[in-house]
């Protein structure tokens, strides 16, 4: 099966506050991309290809309340806490944080865990607490991976290498897949391989060559688990990305990235359309 997600970081604020919504008002933003993408991916052969959009919590309710009578659109939060409720134990003491029982709760099927800009906020929390062990921060995800299958969730487990660990990158991924796994029901989470030292402005892109030989080490140390390129599915990078047999799908967030830059659905659908379809040629 092939899986493409969508990452809808925090494209929820509108352009005059500085973000890049240009879609609808705030209150609608979240039902009106499921409105603009559930008909367009009824095409796709749903035993072939899942799609999940994770959305900010705030939006979860009205994009759950969009989903059509058997929408190809599963939804997911971007994130869950370490700990969660429990009949007759902790209700909910969790301010701020995200239990992954009110995720499940909202109407998600997913979570995603593990994403480099999570791993940047754990480490800097930890570099101020004095703490060196960058395992420490696999220790956590490891228990917000635990946490969302315990609610029934599916998880896209992210892992990836910056510019400094690039060297050593083969201990750096194993570290993230031993430690973020051990213990964990593999069945129901796929590995989102994130090449951080190539993504963002001014820098090279990862080529195929090194996408496929990262896709064949984690297939090799999982066990054979899906792996989806989480540096960005794009119009750009579609058809090379579909000519790899060992990636398994992608990670779409911004699909514009010059004049307007933002999140477009109709964009977003030809990624999709782009993607499937060098897949299937």
């Amino acid at each position: 099966m092939k899986h493409i997600y969508l990452n809808l970081k925090r494209f929820d604020v509108p352009a005059e506050y500085g973000g890049v919504n240009r879609l609808a008002p705030v209150a609608d933003w979240g039902a009106a991309i499921v409105k603009a993408t559930q008909e367009g991916l009824k095409q796709y052969d749903p035993a072939a290809v899942e799609f999940v959009q994770y959305l900010p919590e705030a939006h979860l309710l009205s994009a759950a309340a969009a989903l059509c009578e058997a929408s190809p659109v599963k939804l997911g939060s971007q994130g869950v806490y370490r700990m969660n409720t429990a009949v007759g134990g902790n209700f909910g003491a969790f301010t701020t944080n995200r239990p992954a029982s009110i995720v499940k709760a909202m109407g998600c099927d997913s979570t995603l865990i593990g994403h480099c800009e999570e791993r940047n906020d754990k480490k800097g929390v930890l570099a101020e607490a004095g703490c060196t062990d960058m395992s420490a921060v696999d220790r956590l995800l490891n228990q917000e991976i635990k946490c969302a299958l315990d609610a029934g969730l599916s998880v896209l487990y992210c892992i990836g290498e910056t510019s400094e660990e690039q060297p050593e990158w083969e201990a750096v991924l194993g570290r993230q897949l031993d430690v973020g796994l051990a213990g964990v029901d593999r069945s129901r989470v796929v590995i989102g391989y994130e090449p951080v030292w190539s993504i963002g402005p001014g820098k090279t892109p990862a080529d195929g060559p090194y996408i496929r030989k990262i896709a064949r080490f984690i297939k090799e140390r999982t066990g054979g688990m899906d792996v989806v390129y989480g540096g960005g599915l794009k119009a750009e990078n579609a058809a090379m990305l579909a000519s790899l047999p060992e990636v398994d799908g992608g990670l779409i967030a911004l699909t514009r990235f010059t004049g307007q830059i933002g999140f477009y659905p109709e964009e977003y659908l030809e990624i999709i359309r782009l993607y499937l379809g060098a897949v299937t040629a």
